[in-house]
């Protein structure tokens, strides 16, 4: 990804580095939990801002970031605090992760392209796609007043608040988007993707973050709604695999989030392709992005 603008954690100087990395004094031979270590080495005042910085994406062991606050860390491991950035909310990493791991699959990082974020919220994935040089995007949400002030204010964005993506039809929209991101809470995917199907231009881009605690029943949720079966967690990947693939997306890719959910669920990104329509559905791909925009624009 090229980003001109890259936040500034990403830069050299962004990084709180380990001073005692390899002395041992503070770590046995067996390894601790990440966020005991950066407790025990003064990169974190508490386990509990140490299991923030982690949730937010913000440490690295080694060269890779660290997930969870369970992760091993040895004496002879490398930490590292990444400084805060201005994304707008944990939920950009989660974006980024997805175009790191399907970079070889074919996704683009959605320079150029109009997209629609789906559950945008505080506007995570816009801040993400508006940084890689996204054309438009529509932040749509079914709540009111949580799309930040930074992301609201930008000329890119169309802001649709108070919709609910279940009842989102091609008309709705001010044009056809050539990416679909989605972060959804309190529904399953398998009601949203046969929306995205019907507005997504053909070959469109379509990135899912799949939380199983919302795809399994209330018997498969543990403490604090937490999904700890990795069999019950497997399961809900796969129906939202099945679902993509019988509603004319070609899934192309999955892997876990960088980042757990806020209460720690394990959660998954999921790359597809909307296929091409039948050769006798032109109701798509004769509609023009700008002429779309402008029409919807005049209407409001």
């Amino acid at each position: 990804m090229n980003d001109a603008r890259a936040p500034r954690g990403d830069r050299t100087t962004g990084w709180s580095q380990d001073p005692h990395a390899g002395d041992g004094a503070d770590h046995d031979r067996r390894g601790v939990r990440a966020d005991r270590a950066l407790v025990d080495r003064g990169l974190a005042p508490s386990r509990t801002k140490a299991q923030a910085l982690i949730r937010e994406g913000r440490v690295m062991l080694g060269g890779r970031r660290v997930g969870k606050p369970s992760t091993s860390v040895t004496a002879a491991d490398t930490l590292s605090v990444r400084a805060g950035d201005d994304y707008v909310s944990r939920g950009a990493y989660k974006l980024l992760g997805a175009f790191a791991a399907f970079e070889d699959c074919g996704l683009r990082s959605g320079e150029g392209l109009t997209c629609l974020d789906i559950g945008a919220s505080a506007g995570g994935f816009c801040d993400v796609l508006l940084r890689h040089g996204a054309r438009r995007v529509i932040a749509l949400d079914v709540g009111h007043g949580q799309l930040d002030g930074r992301i609201a204010n930008d000329p890119r964005i169309i802001e649709m608040s108070g919709v609910n993506i279940r009842e989102v039809d091609a008309a709705m929209l001010p044009f056809l988007p050539e990416m679909v991101v989605s972060d959804v809470s309190f529904i399953s995917l398998t009601y949203v993707i046969p929306v995205i199907s019907r507005i997504a231009r053909d070959g469109a881009d379509v990135v899912l973050l799949v939380k199983p605690q919302f795809e399994v029943g209330k018997g498969h949720l543990g403490k604090h709604g937490i999904v700890v079966d990795p069999a019950s967690r497997q399961g809900a990947l796969d129906r939202v695999v099945a679902c993509a693939r019988d509603h004319d997306l070609d899934v192309l890719g999955t892997a876990p989030s960088p980042i757990e959910g806020t209460m720690g669920n394990v959660e998954y990104l999921l790359y597809a392709r909307r296929r091409g329509r039948d050769s006798s559905d032109h109701s798509f791909d004769m509609r023009d992005t700008e002429a779309d925009e402008a029409m919807w624009q005049s209407s409001r």
